[in-house]
């Protein structure tokens, strides 16, 4: 049976029992980072009493996980067998996904234990009254890719939660600013742990607050969602209009992030 096991985000007391009874009965740990895991287990073992189980630990990430499947995935359903990842929920923004598609693939018994997320966490701690929201993830690193992705994430209506690296959060703040400087913003730093600081204001506010800051720690952004109901009906009412395809084409790439010719393809096929 394999188990995904979510690991505490910061402070090791948000550990859940059920989650220590299956790592001491655990055969075979697949972890994003083993020492990581084998750190975690031993203070589980000094501060609660964890039997610190007698198994076999394998990383399991990204750049090997097709590799380990081909090794381990005959065992998954023979052997008690536990995924996780460094902290917080496992799969997400994880390489665990490959060991849910897997799963599915292969009609293997797989379960997700609950547990902590900083997804969840900010945004309860966010203020923001909206309860519907998306996540990103981590945006691209640099270019195109990654102004792309930002602007979808401060033009898609909805709040969007962002994970950010300490180095690039200056950086991040000052593209948001550019666009749009009076966006409202919520800021969690390192959830759970000693030093969490939650900050909120608008971008403006935020870049200037920490423009001379030396920032480290972890951190989960809120940005928080506009909302356009005039531009979306517009954009409602001209997929209706009885136009020649090139000229409503025209008329919705200025509504969207797609180009003329993108909308022309599909409204040919449509």
């Amino acid at each position: 049976m394999l188990t995904f096991i979510p690991t505490p985000i910061g402070n090791p007391q948000d550990i859940t029992l059920r989650a220590m009874k299956l790592f001491e009965k655990a055969a075979l740990f697949l972890c994003e980072d083993t020492r990581h895991t084998k750190r975690l287990l031993r203070l589980l073992e000094e501060r609660f009493g964890m039997v610190y189980p007698d198994a076999e630990f394998i990383s399991f990430n990204e750049h090997n996980g097709e590799e380990r499947l081909q090794e381990f995935g005959a065992v998954l359903d023979k052997k008690e067998v536990v995924y996780v990842s460094d902290a917080g929920m496992p799969v997400i923004s994880d390489p665990g996904q490959i060991l849910v598609s897997y799963c599915q693939e292969k009609q293997i018994a797989y379960d997700v234990l609950p547990g902590a997320s900083a997804v969840t966490t900010a945004y309860a701690a966010s203020g923001f009254e909206e309860g519907k929201f998306l996540f990103f993830g981590f945006l691209p690193h640099k270019g195109k890719e990654r102004s792309t992705a930002l602007n979808e994430a401060m033009n898609n209506g909805y709040n969007t939660v962002l994970y950010e690296a300490p180095h690039r959060l200056e950086k991040f703040l000052k593209e948001v600013a550019q666009i749009d400087a009076e966006r409202e913003l919520f800021l969690a730093k390192e959830i759970s742990k000693k030093f969490q600081t939650y900050f909120r204001g608008s971008a403006g506010e935020l870049e200037k607050q920490f423009r001379e800051s030396v920032i480290k720690g972890e951190w989960v952004v809120i940005v928080h969602g506009k909302k356009n109901e005039e531009k979306s009906l517009y954009f409602d009412e001209v997929l209706q209009l009885d136009l020649p395809p090139k000229i409503k084409a025209k008329l919705l790439a200025k509504l969207s992030d797609k180009s003329v010719k993108e909308w022309y393809e599909t409204l040919i096929r449509t």
